[in-house]
């Protein structure tokens, strides 16, 4: 089973719990645990014993030798946490329902570009925890991708690309600083950007429906990207257009942890 298809127009009227009740039937099929990527995440834990996740999702980047709590507002994804996962609550990130200074850490991890209101969730976080982690994109140039570059340009329009594009604001919020993360090649985590030098990925359907990317720009973008995607892979054209890619272990692509 394949998750719904949604109308673009109602992808960005859509809070993030709606979106992920209806898209993320199949998110656990290719979302999992880069080792890689939690190893910076948890590094940057520091000695914090408990922690909060923040729009947690399925539980992917939990670490297992702390105590954590999780807060998520999708029922759908929820009901996907394994039975090991951490405890979940029902909630938003702009309205946690703890005291000030309830946990040693809270962290985020590639749910930020979903929030209703980014800068008040993570002064929610810096409200509720000590330390602050929170692992994402920063959007403000799409042409460093070569998917958005060259297949995909509504991904500039779109509003968690606009939200995401003052990377300054979101780690001033804080007072945070930003540590660059590389993404390897063979990432585990499925996310928009994992597939860089496996191009071949995005032809997956299932792939596709593992990021929320493709539904905000709607079936007709998706199949025209995918198309052209299809024929460069034929033709070498997007072997040509990216030979430089072909050779390194990891990418520079606008992750960052944003730690304070």
């Amino acid at each position: 089973m394949l998750g719904a298809r949604v109308p673009t127009r109602r992808v960005a009227s859509m809070s993030s719990a709606q979106l992920y009740d209806t898209i993320g039937a199949t998110y656990t099929v290719t979302r999992r645990t880069e080792p890689r990527i939690a190893e910076q995440i948890w590094a940057a834990l520091g000695d914090a014993r408990t922690v909060l996740n923040v729009g947690a999702g399925t539980g992917s980047y939990e670490p297992p030798d702390r105590h954590v709590l999780a807060v998520e507002p999708s029922a759908l994804m929820r009901a996907q946490r394994p039975p090991h996962a951490a405890p979940c609550l029902a909630g938003s990130a702009e309205s946690l329902p703890f005291d000030d200074q309830s946990f040693d850490a809270a962290m985020a991890v590639c749910t930020l570009h979903h929030w209703q209101d980014p800068i008040a969730g993570l002064r929610e976080m810096g409200r509720v925890a000590r330390r602050v982690v929170v692992f994402l994109f920063d959007t403000s140039d799409p042409g460093q991708f070569w998917l958005t570059r060259d297949y995909l340009p509504e991904f500039a329009a779109l509003p968690g690309c606009k939200v995401l594009a003052s990377l300054d604001d979101l780690a001033g919020a804080i007072g945070a600083r930003r540590d660059p993360v590389p993404i390897p090649w063979d990432c585990a985590d499925g996310f928009f950007e994992a597939y860089w030098r496996r191009p071949e990925a995005y032809l997956d359907v299932d792939v596709r429906r593992g990021i929320s990317v493709w539904a905000a720009v709607g079936p007709d973008a998706e199949g025209r990207a995918v198309r052209s995607l299809r024929e460069d892979l034929v033709s070498g054209r997007w072997a040509e257009r990216n030979r430089d890619l072909i050779d390194l272990e990891a990418a520079e692509l606008g992750a960052r942890l944003l730690i304070a």
